[in-house]
């Protein structure tokens, strides 16, 4: 028996959101706790799993705010590694029309670049149920390093290995650089969750399917899951292709962090009914859930300290 369900590694960093205009005209923005990987966490750890996170954050204010807030949702912290020479990274999010977003970021470099082989807590990755990881750890050469140590290391202990490429595309020296990494993740994953606009700009395919079949039989991945926005998501193995529509409201403010409830969702089910060949049923419930729990999450401003419960979101899912 492992000790912890997952354990992450990636970014952990300041999401400045656009939270109204002073006085003056100016807009004032709210300092977020985010990342990627520490969002999937939080939704884990709320559905009551066991989350550990690997990363780094810098020795300042915002570092402090960031090592604060995972403590005080649940994630174990073991594997948090703190640089004296480098700031923590910031993320600038711009709003746009209908809730999706821009990001600025201010890393070049970002703490979260610094993780390195020697940083890796060996015992978090080996204990745990499911690696998780996406492509923002393998922009630079220190922190690609660490992240394939890691992968070799969860592949070696038999973890499953959940993987979310997540791109941003600022964050990279070229988009081939990009390219050529995030097909690194997609050879050592047993989940791949991945968004319309990756999949197509990965594969060149506009038709879904036609992209999703590329990878398929390239990289047999026995499940991938594809997040397509207020049009729902789907699930798709080597027998079955299932969709399931968004549960669209009016209230959303915004889609930050609802990919990554999206993802921990799916994990969930995975946690809870074993890791299988699943069944058209099977799939078709895992992605009503984790589309219920992502369309809460764009309701709120922020993602980390504001995951829905377990009630809200079978709540949504009954469409009460």
């Amino acid at each position: 028996m492992k000790t912890y369900d997952v354990t992450a590694l990636g970014e952990l960093l300041i999401d400045f959101t656009e939270n109204g205009i002073s006085e003056q005209g100016n807009p004032i923005l709210e300092a977020n706790p985010g990342g990627a990987p520490c969002n999937v966490l939080s939704m884990l750890v709320k559905l009551g799993h066991k989350g550990a996170f690997i990363g780094k954050i810098g020795a300042d204010m915002f570092g402090d705010q960031l090592a604060c807030a995972i403590r005080e949702v649940g994630i174990d912290t073991t594997g948090l590694k703190i640089d004296e020479q480098v700031h923590t990274t910031l993320a600038f999010v711009h709003t746009l029309e209908g809730g999706e977003r821009e990001f600025s970021f201010y890393r070049n470099p970002g703490a979260d670049m610094m993780l390195s082989e020697h940083d890796l807590d060996e015992t978090l990755i080996k204990d745990s149920k499911f690696f998780h990881f996406g492509s923002l750890s393998m922009t630079d050469e220190v922190c690609r390093q660490a992240t394939r140590k890691a992968i070799e290391i969860a592949e070696q202990s038999g973890a499953l290995l959940s993987y979310d490429p997540n791109l941003r595309e600022p964050l990279w020296k070229s988009l081939e650089d990009a390219k050529e990494q995030i097909f690194y993740g997609m050879e050592h994953c047993n989940v791949l969750k991945i968004s319309d606009n990756e999949i197509q700009w990965l594969t060149g395919k506009e038709d879904y399917d036609a992209g999703i079949l590329l990878l398929m039989e390239r990289y047999h991945i026995p499940l991938i899951l594809l997040s397509m926005g207020k049009n729902g998501s789907r699930a798709y193995t080597n027998r079955f292709r299932v969709e399931k529509p968004a549960f669209v409201t009016e209230d959303t403010i915004e889609t930050t962090g609802a990919g990554d409830v999206f993802c921990a969702c799916i994990l969930h089910y995975i946690l809870e009914h074993g890791w299988h060949e699943y069944n058209e049923k099977e799939l078709g419930e895992m992605l009503e859930f984790a589309n219920a729990a992502a369309s809460i999450i764009t309701t709120r401003k922020g993602a980390l300290r504001v995951m829905p419960k377990l009630e809200e979101i079978l709540h949504v899912q009954r469409g009460e």
